[in-house]
């Protein structure tokens, strides 16, 4: 359960977005669209490595 305190003389657009930030960092909407359709575990370490490689390259890439 997140909880928001609004302060005194806050307004409401602020303590929203205080709210929506701490839900994003939840990643409930993340791993609810996760859990739509189920991926393999084959499937998922694939897309890590893909990823790993990528970001990988990147970092070469900025090293020269």
């Amino acid at each position: 359960m997140i909880i928001v305190n609004v302060k005194e003389n806050e307004s409401i657009e602020k303590a929203l977005k205080r709210f929506k930030k701490k839900f994003d960092k939840t990643g409930a909407v993340r791993e609810l669209r996760a859990r739509q359709a189920f991926t393999k575990p084959s499937i998922k370490r694939r897309a890590q490595v893909i990823k790993a490689a990528y970001k990988q390259h990147l970092q070469e890439e900025a090293a020269k």
